[in-house]
């Protein structure tokens, strides 16, 4: 991400207290918000992208997290743990059936805390995930949260070419949506995420 990780961690380790709690990642991916981790007993990594692990456990070598995070590559359905919390981070929206990936994660953990992109997310439109971010919002609204916290930043980049960088891989859609930033320097792009505790 180029946002402003330092601050999205801080928000999360303000939303929910991590000490000493066994905890289920799920799209812990590239291992951005790995951070908080250090307040937990033991994180449990699931991931079904061999190379995000990968370069997860690169992250947490560098951060000196490795003895605090086991990775499994798995798919989330297919994954048997319990654990005191399960953290989706910034995946939900990925997720085939949103809602029954919830109701699973609910069979996995007491807690579970959905970390994605909020609706109407300029971010969100430009990655060319609004619309799975709105589907994904629909299946958490089924649910009882216990505390929802929405937050905005945004997402910075120094050129067009850096742009292009982070969002080619999402397709043909993204890369048309952010074509208006062609001649432009010192790209700053609004991004709304939020936090609910189920």
């Amino acid at each position: 991400m180029a946002t402003d990780i330092k601050r999205l961690i801080n928000n999360l380790l303000e939303f929910y207290d991590f000490e000493n709690k066994a905890i289920l990642s799920v799209g812990a991916g590239g291992g951005q918000l790995i951070e908080y981790g250090r307040h937990a007993k033991h994180v449990t990594a699931i991931d079904n992208d061999k190379a995000a692990l990968d370069k997860l456990k690169q992250n947490l070598i560098a951060s000196g997290l490795d003895d605090k995070f086991t990775l499994v590559h798995s798919d989330f359905y297919a994954a048997d743990f319990k654990a005191d919390l399960l953290l989706f981070e910034f995946c939900l929206h990925e997720m085939e059936d949103p809602e029954a990936a919830i109701r699973r994660a609910l069979t996995m953990a007491p807690d579970v805390i959905i970390a994605d992109h909020y609706p109407g997310s300029e971010w969100s439109y430009m990655g060319d995930e609004d619309e799975k971010t709105a589907k994904s919002w629909k299946a958490i609204e089924l649910f009882q949260t216990k505390l929802t916290k929405r937050f905005d930043t945004v997402q910075v980049f120094a050129d067009y070419q850096e742009l292009y960088q982070r969002v080619y891989g999402q397709g043909v859609r993204s890369i048309e949506r952010i074509g208006r930033y062609k001649e432009t320097k010192n790209i700053s792009i609004p991004m709304s995420y939020a936090f609910v505790l189920l």
